[in-house]
């Protein structure tokens, strides 16, 4: 049978001081717009939903590897990381996806360790990062230099864990105990966010709408009013009216209705907003959708989006990947395999590949496999002992 502790756990009532609803209570986790920061609220601006899910969805889409260091051979085995969740769990991807948001958005993941009846680890569940708040274990009050962590049920009981019982993914931490939220360290840039959110909302629903106001310039009626709109409204709109003349026999006085600097000014704060937001997650802006201020093609961009699988992606991967093989057998590892996303355009990897296997780097049927083509008699032979005419050139490696 499957087993979620490996020992018996404690059972209480308690308040972490991280709970939100507590922090609610006291008037704290919001900006100096006003603005409460949470998990959902920072989720609905769509800059941040972009960024966690770009994150977050890129990596889970990298394959998760096992390998195995045998002589100085890296080769690839098989363990409980082919099914993280578990085969009635989550997917591979969701579970990796989850895993990932919590870090990116709360700085902490929290994985509960199931093993089976033989006490081998089988799979992990993921928990609320709210639900769970760490502590140093102390004994005869001392500190061991050791964590548990009080999990937040939702019948409301809380269930202590220790380390070896469950491992925690920290992001960017000061103390060791706790990694940092993004959330809560932006939470003056993300609250003047949502508040122009719901300014822009506010403005649409209960601001004019109109392109601008005729008064005349003598008493009428509210019949001759109608009929006066009706007449402006036939002869000056829609399209078979354009280049008309209108004539109209009232002396009337036309306002135009257009942005205002103000408005203005605030319509050029909220495209700061999603620099702001890309600027916290390092994510070039054009991967947020913002492509005003630089051009959306060309070299400039593959390297920006090579630039952002070494510098974001991989940081976030790599916290992920060390947790985890500490919970693999000594002489296994688990690692992300991220070349994809580093690959050249096809034109330049198949010339690097030429070039490799000219240089004795690689084999032919290396470089083939690499292309996804099957091996060709005699490719395994690594360039130094054969004739230069058996080498390839870039039309074979291209079939």
């Amino acid at each position: 049978m499957d087993r979620l502790f490996s020992r018996q756990v404690e059972e209480q009532r308690s308040y972490s001081i991280s709970d939100p609803a507590l922090a609610a209570f006291f008037g704290m986790g919001s900006g100096i717009a006003g603005i409460s920061i949470s998990e959902s609220s920072v989720l609905g601006l769509s800059a941040v939903w972009r960024a966690v899910s770009l994150i977050s969805g890129t990596i889970a889409s990298v394959p998760l590897k096992t390998l195995r260091d045998k002589n100085g051979v890296r080769e690839q085995v098989s363990s409980w990381l082919d099914e993280p969740g578990g085969i009635d769990g989550p997917t591979p991807f969701e579970w990796t996806e989850r895993v990932v948001a919590h870090m990116v958005i709360h700085g902490n993941a929290y994985l509960a360790h199931v093993y089976n009846a033989a006490g081998a680890l089988i799979y992990t569940v993921p928990f609320h990062p709210l639900a769970v708040a760490p502590e140093w274990e102390k004994v005869d009050g001392k500190s061991t230099g050791r964590k548990i962590f009080k999990v937040s049920l939702d019948d409301g009981t809380v269930r202590i864990f220790d380390q070896s019982q469950m491992t925690q993914v920290m992001g960017l931490s000061l103390d060791g105990l706790k990694g940092l939220s993004p959330i809560s360290i932006a939470r003056l840039s993300l609250s003047t966010a949502i508040a122009g959110d719901k300014a822009a909302a506010k403005m649409f629903g209960n601001g004019p709408m109109i392109a601008g106001m005729v008064t005349p310039e003598e008493d009428v009626t509210e019949e001759e009013a109608k009929a006066i709109k009706a007449g402006l409204q036939a002869k000056v709109s829609g399209v078979d009216n354009a280049g008309e003349i209108a004539v109209i026999n009232r002396k009337l006085r036309f306002t135009q209705w257009s942005t205002s600097n103000a408005d203005a000014q605030f319509l050029e704060s909220r495209q700061f907003q999603i620099e702001e937001i890309a600027r916290w997650y390092g994510i070039p802006p054009f991967e947020l959708m913002q492509t005003e201020k630089q051009t959306s093609w060309g070299t400039g961009i593959e390297s920006q989006q090579r630039g952002l699988a070494r510098t974001v992606l991989s940081p976030w991967g790599q916290r992920l990947e060390q947790r985890l093989s500490r919970l693999l057998p000594k002489s296994q590892f688990a690692e992300f395999d991220f070349a994809g996303l580093e690959r050249a355009n096809p034109e330049d990897e198949i010339r690097l590949l030429i070039e490799q296997v000219r240089g004795g780097l690689l084999s032919r049927n290396e470089a083939r496999a690499i292309r996804n083509l099957p091996p060709v008699p005699g490719g395994d032979t690594l360039a130094g002992s054969e004739s230069p005419s058996a080498l390839p050139n870039i039309e074979e490696v291209q079939e």
